[in-house]
């Protein structure tokens, strides 16, 4: 979709920005508060230098049981997280959440504003299936488990494309932030 470019753009207005992905590899990476917890749901699946991705994910994938077991372990440790992040920037009129499952698991519930970073089915495609190890059955299993793009963008306040140059992209940007800024100021 483009949303780690924009991230990268909401970073350089000086804007707080808790990213929700970040925070997991944080939490899961070396010495990460979830990983005994993790590694008792799931033997074998965490080491010294954190977790083991792709053994967690053939463990979680396709079990929707198993995923369940997961997230009641991950997703409590995130909003703990995103608590602490919206208490120490609590004096700012504009705070950005990057997360993925907004819809998914009712953060929705609980922002102001929502911003849809959204690009063409085909150039998605395109963007997912170019990162390492991704392949068309997993991003199959990924989107299983995603409220598709269509709804998030019927549910959106303002919808962000990232189909175009990145200028445009900043540019949009800009002005979708100053209009959350006007609503916050009311």
């Amino acid at each position: 979709m483009g949303k780690s470019t924009v991230a990268a753009m909401i970073r350089e207005l000086g804007i707080p920005i808790f990213d929700a992905d970040a925070e997991v590899r944080r939490l899961q990476g070396p010495g990460g508060a979830l990983l005994p917890a993790i590694e008792a749901l799931f033997p074998g699946t965490t080491h010294a230098g954190g977790l083991d991705r792709e053994k967690l994910g053939q463990a979680v994938f396709g079990d929707r049981a198993a995923l369940e077991r997961l997230e009641h372990v991950i997703h409590p440790a995130v909003e703990r997280s995103r608590r602490a992040f919206v208490r120490r920037y609590r004096a700012r009129r504009v705070v950005v959440l990057d997360i993925p499952l907004l819809f998914e698991k009712g953060g929705w519930r609980r922002v102001d504003a929502i911003v849809v970073v959204s690009a063409a089915a085909w150039q998605q495609r395109k963007r997912v299936l170019a990162r390492p190890g991704m392949t068309a059955a997993k991003l199959a299993r990924i989107r299983a488990l995603q409220t598709p793009d269509a709804e998030k963008r019927r549910r959106a306040d303002f919808i962000l494309s990232t189909g175009g140059t990145q200028e445009r992209t900043g540019r949009d940007l800009r002005r979708i932030l100053a209009c959350v800024g006007a609503r916050a100021g009311r």
